[in-house]
């Protein structure tokens, strides 16, 4: 970096040294079947495995209420990361949108929470698809690796950092081909169960319900906040498009169709496996069982053929991998590229991907679960699973924050940049944020009153205090103007790296501003 600095809201922006962004360089390799298949791969997990549980919260009809409430929340939520993610083209997503709103703090505050989102995520579903994978060799090989878990967890890290690492074309190429499958998957499922005479209405409501209560809210209407986090899982993951939006061929058109495509795939596989796989094996079973849809098959075809079906419902674990392994990588990068988080996480090497970020988050998530495999182990009290059950709701948790500013930082936008440029622009406009955000804060206020989730939330305010801390003393004077940066500065009004570059001359310009005291609002 030379001495040339840019003092903006208690920050200070280098200029980036010769050659910074060409090493941070990215390929645009999507269309709008590329992001789609991205979007579902990410979520399809969901539909295998980790929603059930919050059946055994709310019963069924909870978990229908909290259903109907997160498809409201994802349109309203989508349609309005969809302009925003028009107007800004470029990888920063959430940390883009709350940076020009709420400047580099919310930048940093909304960043991170995505940040602990996807890489949570990931972990979580590499632990699934490990118990997953284990069970496969088990029951067909006898190769057992229940005592040493951290194999299949260290293999599955390894050969996914490989796989996004080899190129964005791979990559996408790879989610659609693994989306289509695991659609499938889910589409024979549910014509088994539909077909099969096992499924009954009566059992989607065979939970006892407590005294005064009925059996379609068995446990009351409160436990409804408790089941919209593991609703989620039918949706969480989509909101990840905008992080490709400087691999998209056409951002600013594609980003947006994915998006409501996506939506209405999921919305569609996810009623299919709420009611048929609960119908089939029973809303009491359903609610604390650790592998629901294999579960469901293991009822229809019996448990020697079920063996060989959990590899295909493998298949649908490793899609959503993919997904959000993309996604962390890409949220690292656009933070370290803004200088954020350390600036080495950026670069991207000959095959123009963030090899660096994705292993620095591979690394933070399998030391994760380790420990929190470690602490199931020396508590012989079942708090372990309390344990185990820890880093997935540190996903939701993270996934919640990032929602309610994302929907924060619309509204403000609207009204803080009137003049910047919209090429999409939500149907459901502020109202539809809002509402978003609402349920969004729902969900927080779930995760509160809920003592199963407080060990999660002591963790992220842990995290929190160190990278904030971090941030104040020393991250808040080694900021660089990425194309995030300078759309921020300069009113939303320039930073579209297709058009404008990569801290050319609009940084030259922002900084002559800047000196002249004339510069565009201070964000």
């Amino acid at each position: 970096m030379t001495d040339s600095k840019t003092r903006r809201s208690g920050v200070t922006y280098s200029k980036a040294a010769d050659g910074y962004f060409e090493k941070r360089t990215l390929k645009r390799s999507a269309g709008i079947w590329g992001l789609w298949g991205l979007a579902v791969a990410a979520v399809i997990s969901g539909d295998f495995s980790g929603w059930n549980f919050g059946i055994d919260f709310a019963g069924f009809g909870g978990m229908l209420i909290a259903f109907a409430l997160l498809i409201v929340m994802y349109y309203g939520m989508i349609f309005s990361i969809g302009e925003m993610a028009a107007a800004m083209p470029h990888t920063g997503g959430a940390y883009s949108f709350a940076r020009s709103a709420m400047g580099p703090w919310g930048g940093l505050v909304t960043g991170l929470a995505e940040t602990i989102e996807y890489v949570a995520t990931t972990g979580v579903i590499v632990f699934f698809s490990a118990q997953y994978a284990n069970s496969i060799t088990t029951e067909l090989l006898n190769f057992d690796l229940s005592d040493n878990m951290w194999i299949w967890w260290l293999v599955l890290y390894v050969v996914f950092i490989a796989l996004n690492s080899a190129g964005a074309a791979i990559s996408f190429k790879f989610a659609i081909v693994v989306s289509i499958i695991s659609i499938a998957i889910l589409l024979v499922f549910s014509a088994m169960a539909a077909f099969s005479g096992l499924f009954s209405w009566d059992s989607l409501f065979n939970i006892e319900p407590d005294p005064g209560q009925s059996s379609f809210l068995p446990h009351g209407a409160v436990p409804i906040l408790f089941a919209l986090p593991f609703a989620m899982w039918f949706f969480l993951g989509i909101e990840e498009l905008p992080l490709a939006a400087e691999e998209a061929h056409n951002p600013v058109r594609d980003i947006p169709k994915a998006g409501f495509w996506a939506r209405g795939t999921l919305i569609v596989t996810g009623l299919l496996i709420l009611f048929l796989n609960t119908g089939v094996i029973g809303a009491e079973k359903m609610g604390v069982s650790a592998e629901p849809l294999l579960d469901g098959f293991r009822a229809i075809v019996g448990d020697q053929a079920a063996a060989a079906l959990a590899l295909f419902a493998l298949i649908g674990l490793l899609a959503s991998l993919q997904g959000i392994m993309f996604a962390y990588g890409r949220n690292m990068y656009s933070l370290s590229r803004a200088g954020y988080y350390p600036k080495f996480f950026s670069l991207t090497g000959k095959r123009q991907t963030p090899w660096v970020a994705l292993t620095v988050g591979a690394v933070i998530g399998f030391i994760a679960l380790i420990v929190l495999d470690v602490l199931s182990k020396v508590d012989e009290d079942g708090a372990g699973a309390v344990a185990g059950a820890i880093i997935l709701n540190i996903a939701v948790w993270g996934a919640v924050v990032a929602y309610l500013l994302q929907m924060i930082s619309f509204v403000i936008l609207r009204k803080k940049f009137p003049n910047a440029k919209r090429p999409y622009v939500s149907p459901w406009g502020i109202p539809g944020a809002v509402i978003a955000g609402v349920i969004s804060a729902l969900i927080f206020l779930g995760f509160l009153l809920n003592v199963t989730f407080q060990p999660a939330i002591i963790a992220i305010v842990i995290v929190y205090a160190l990278i904030l801390l971090g941030f104040a003393v020393w991250g808040r004077k080694q900021l660089v103007l990425s194309p995030e940066e300078e759309y921020a500065l300069s009113g939303g009004l320039h930073g579209d790296p297709e058009k404008d570059g990569y801290g050319g001359a609009v940084a030259e310009e922002i900084r002559t501003e800047d000196l002249g005291q004339s510069g565009p609002p201070t964000s």
